[in-house]
């Protein structure tokens, strides 16, 4: 893994701890020649790890779509800012630049961006990490779902289980660079039509 894709919120939130957490990513990703991957803006926790990584000479990749340029709320001292014309684009460019990625707290933006990559590896799409750095619990709820849906036949436990959770940075990226992915699914094979 070189490059490292971020979702995050485009706000603070309320909690300090997952703003100090924050900060410590983009510092630990930076300190460990990681070159952040993530949306492109200054604000929330976007510009927070971001900021993170500037501050400790790493390389900072921003994918933003056009109309968020004009509210003012793009970062220009980055490494490369990439502008798409579209949210699903932006998702695209930010898989396309990214061996890796990693979801801190967020809205419903960080939720589509985390189900979406993780249906594309669900789909053997990619076989790309996927992790959770769930700081505070902050993602319990959600982890409680995905057992539930897997519990209920929805969802198989071996997609479950290939995200990566943890609420240590290193921890996490440890796991991330261990990770060994799940075989395509048989059904995708279409030779065998």
């Amino acid at each position: 893994m070189k490059n490292i894709a971020v979702f995050c919120g485009s706000s603070l939130g309320t909690d300090k701890t997952l703003i100090e957490n924050t900060y410590n990513l983009g510092k630990t990703l930076a300190k460990n020649d990681y070159t952040l991957v993530y949306g492109g803006a200054k604000i929330g926790l976007m510009g927070t790890v971001a900021q993170a990584c500037l501050d400790h000479k790493g390389k900072v990749i921003g994918v933003i779509p056009e109309f968020l340029q004009t509210r003012e709320i793009v970062s220009h001292d980055l490494t490369e800012l990439i502008t798409t014309k579209n949210m699903h684009d932006r998702k695209v460019i930010m898989y396309e630049k990214s061996d890796g990625f990693i979801i801190i707290p967020g809205g419903f933006g960080t939720m589509d961006e985390f189900f979406e990559i993780s249906t594309w590896g669900q789909l053997g799409l990619h076989s790309k990490p996927i992790g959770i750095l769930n700081t505070n619990g902050f993602y319990d709820d959600l982890l409680n779902q995905g057992q539930k849906m897997a519990d209920k036949g929805f969802l198989a436990q071996a997609n479950f289980d290939a995200i990566l959770v943890s609420d240590n940075i290193s921890d996490l990226l440890q796991k991330m660079t261990n990770f060994k992915p799940l075989p395509k699914p048989e059904w995708l094979n279409l030779e065998r039509l």
